[in-house]
């Protein structure tokens, strides 16, 4: 087995899946913490649907690169949600709902209605749940992963401090001077980027899986937020490289490996707290 392991390693194809797959991975552990701390962890799921809707458009349109109007698109809507879900009359789980099901629908509708594909089911399952567009990936394409995995890594690190007040106490943060607001849009901002990012990987209705699981499974066995974040970004890349490794040589769906990957990390971390738990007691 590990042979066959070594000789497609030596295909660059799949170096860069997995090069990517780690970098998106990655990127998703780390916000997915403060995502879920600040019960808004469905902000992917609704950012994702965003992106199918987008790129339905994009694919409809013919443009030569999806990226140029999924990205804006979904950035937009990320801004848009974080507004509307302060708002008193539209709360944060309504606008997300209501984003996420209307997306969803506009996509499908005009893949329906314009699309000039003979496989359009094929299609649509791809977009959803992910494709093997990741094993196709251009040398190109791969740089402007690590270089937006980068970014998004950078400003995780310079503004720790901040993203950790404004996750615990938004309030208290607002009183001592942090521009609370600024922050939170920040956060939806990179979670856009991760998206965009992981639509190939993972599929838009698996993307929510891969930023929530790492961190339940880290909250699971630690209690302060550097070190459920540690963990997280450590489980999440080493279920990325599981999942990826199983579905090139097992030739099983990448997304749906990599999330189930997750899982099962998720129960055995459940496990292991619970066996912690009785020999305390």
């Amino acid at each position: 087995m590990m042979d066959k392991l070594f000789s497609y390693l030596e295909y660059p194809f799949v170096r860069y899946a997995i090069i990517v797959g780690v970098l998106i991975a990655l990127c998703s552990s780390l916000l997915g913490v403060t995502l879920v701390l600040k019960r808004f962890s469905y902000i992917g799921d609704g950012l994702s649907h965003v992106a199918f809707g987008a790129m339905a458009v994009a694919t409809v349109l013919k443009l030569t690169n999806n990226m140029y109007l999924i990205l804006p698109v979904t950035v937009i809507c990320a801004v848009l949600l974080l507004r509307t879900g302060q708002d008193t009359k539209t709360k944060g789980d309504a606008a997300i709902a209501m984003v996420s099901v209307g997306a969803l629908a506009f996509g499908y509708l005009i893949m329906n209605v314009f699309s000039t594909s003979s496989n359009l089911t094929g299609d649509v399952c791809s977009t959803l749940f992910g494709s093997t567009s990741i094993l196709t990936l251009t040398k190109t394409e791969v740089w402007i992963c690590a270089v937006l995995s980068v970014v998004v890594v950078i400003i995780f690190i310079l503004y720790y401090n901040r993203i950790f007040a404004v996750t615990f106490d938004e309030t208290f943060s607002k009183a001592t001077g942090v521009k609370a607001d600024r922050y939170n849009l920040m956060i939806a901002v990179v979670i856009a980027l991760i998206i965009v990012l992981a639509m190939n990987l993972v599929g838009s209705l698996l993307i929510s899986a891969l930023v929530i699981f790492p961190a339940l499974s880290a909250m699971r066995l630690f209690g302060s937020f550097k070190s459920v974040t540690i963990f997280s970004a450590v489980i999440s890349v080493i279920c990325a490289l599981i999942g990826l490794l199983i579905s090139i040589m097992a030739g099983t769906p990448v997304g749906s490996t990599i999330v189930a990957s997750d899982a099962i990390a998720y129960a055995v971390c459940c496990i292991i707290q619970f066996i912690k738990g009785g020999i305390h007691r």
